[in-house]
């Protein structure tokens, strides 16, 4: 990791001296120019202490299910609810963070998750898991656009991008870490286990966290309340609808309504925003190149990623005919090239320029989902594991730069919302792109018909190139 940050330290000479052991200790970090690496890893620490669960999570549903006797469409809702109100309450919480200093936000809402987590564990029953789940997920979500905040604000911009870069590499790597480790543990002591492990890493994460973090500067205005509830019925109108449009249809009247909802909630939050004192988020910033196209990149890749991340398995399962354990070991290239890959897409983010490297990882993406149509219509395993290979290069790629610049063009008082804007914008990609890529499928267990839906996720991939090129010239060329 890099450890310059070409900022200088906040202690200068002739002001106060540290007076905590907590002080003294970051004076000599900053001393020795190894802040920002210990920033970034604590921030590492509570990224794979949320991030670990999901995937052994995922695979257990169907033991959660029959322990509680309920359907698994019922305890899919463990998943996918807290993903839907997570994404919600990311800008207010990005924005508490800007007013109130990041890393009270950040601690607060890791103290909660830790206790959350704990409580989990011990479900009683489907609803009481889903509920808690969901809790966890809200104050959780805290850590997300703060600590990424916290890292843009000791890092000077033209390094931002290789910080971004180990940030993606351990959100690639938790999940991967959670299913190879984690599948054990569970078939030796339960899908409760999972919970109790979220639990201790998350307070080594917070004793770590408390120590190295400073406070970041405080930006003194009043909170948009107003913007803030129009933003939450937009985004919670949009993500219902697209959540939910996979199980019952685009015809159904639910859908239409949730639409109306979010439509009106973001026409309402533009209206708002025009005319607030202090706004939640600027909408000056959306006239800004850089800005305005990597959240529109980052969208579009986030739908591309995941929408066939969720179509592979099928294929492996129902064309190849594999089991459940080989198909695991096989997605997991994918997650591994993407960890491996991530670092490179920061160190090439600040050589050759976000823009650059961005538009490089789309075009990877577009291109590697083609082969994997390829390989699904030939039953060829060895095309299809390389496309899936080239899908998580690429987007090891692209998803660093793609972060740094939506965080280059505002200041240091608005990189909360900045940060949340951007995971906000990722999540409602990946919504969309698992709804199209399911519904383009369309349950067919043919080759064609999986095939397709890959065809339409290199569009999406294309979509996340030509907003990449949009993007103004990167901070790590100088200008």
């Amino acid at each position: 990791m890099d450890s310059s940050s070409g900022l200088t330290p906040r202690l200068q000479p002739g002001s106060l001296a540290p007076r905590t052991a907590r002080e003294r200790l970051v004076a000599r970090l900053e001393a020795r120019g190894a802040y920002p690496t210990w920033v970034l890893v604590a921030a590492l620490a509570g990224v794979f202490a949320t991030s670990f669960p999901i995937t052994i999570l995922t695979i257990s549903l169907t033991s959660i299910a029959k322990e509680f006797g309920v359907r698994e469409t019922t305890i899919a809702w463990v998943i996918s609810a807290p993903v839907l109100l997570s994404a919600i309450v990311l800008p207010l919480l990005g924005k508490l963070g800007d007013l109130h200093g990041h890393r009270r936000v950040f601690l607060a809402g890791f103290a909660a998750a830790s206790v959350a987590a704990l409580a989990t564990a011990c479900a009683w029953d489907a609803t009481s898991l889903i509920g808690l789940r969901i809790v966890a997920a809200i104050v959780g979500a805290a850590t997300q656009p703060t600590s990424m905040a916290i890292i843009f604000s000791v890092y000077a911009p033209q390094h931002r991008v290789r910080a971004m870069g180990w940030w993606a590499m351990m959100g690639a790597a938790a999940p991967a870490a959670g299913l190879v480790a984690g599948g054990p543990l569970v078939d030796l002591f339960g899908w409760r286990i999972v919970f109790l492990l979220q639990a201790a890493f998350s307070l080594v994460a917070l004793a770590l966290a408390s120590v190295i973090l400073r406070e970041t500067p405080r930006h003194r205005a009043r909170f948009d309340v107003a913007g803030a509830t129009a933003l939450a019925f937009g985004v919670a109108g949009l993500m219902f609808a697209l959540g939910r449009s996979r199980d019952v249809g685009l015809g159904a009247m639910e859908i239409w309504a949730a639409l109306a909802t979010g439509v009106t909630g973001l026409i309402a939050f533009v209206w708002v925003e025009r005319r607030v004192v202090a706004p939640l988020l600027p909408l000056e910033y959306f006239r800004r190149r850089s800005f305005t196209a990597a959240l529109v990149a980052g969208s579009f890749m986030g739908a591309a990623y995941m929408g066939a991340f969720v179509i592979a398995p099928i294929v492996l399962l129902q064309i190849f005919h594999y089991s459940i354990t080989t198909t695991a070991g096989i997605m997991l290239t994918r997650t591994l090239t993407l960890t491996v890959s991530s670092p490179l897409g920061g160190r090439l983010g600040t050589q050759i320029g976000e823009r650059v490297t961005a538009s490089l990882g789309s075009a990877i993406v577009a291109v590697s989902l083609l082969v994997v149509a390829y390989g699904t219509v030939t039953l060829s395993l060895a095309v299809l594991c390389v496309g899936l290979v080239l899908q998580g290069f690429g987007n090891g790629i692209a998803v660093p730069p793609i972060t740094s610049a939506v965080a280059s063009v505002v200041p240091i008082h608005d990189l909360g919302i900045a940060a949340a804007a951007n995971r906000l914008t990722a999540q409602v990609g990946v919504a969309f792109g698992i709804t199209t890529l399911t519904m383009v499928y369309g349950g067919i267990n043919t080759g064609t018909a999986l095939a397709l839906a890959f065809v339409v996720g290199a569009f999406l991939a294309l979509g996340a190139l030509i907003s990449s090129i949009c993007m103004g010239e990167s901070v790590a060329q100088g200008t």
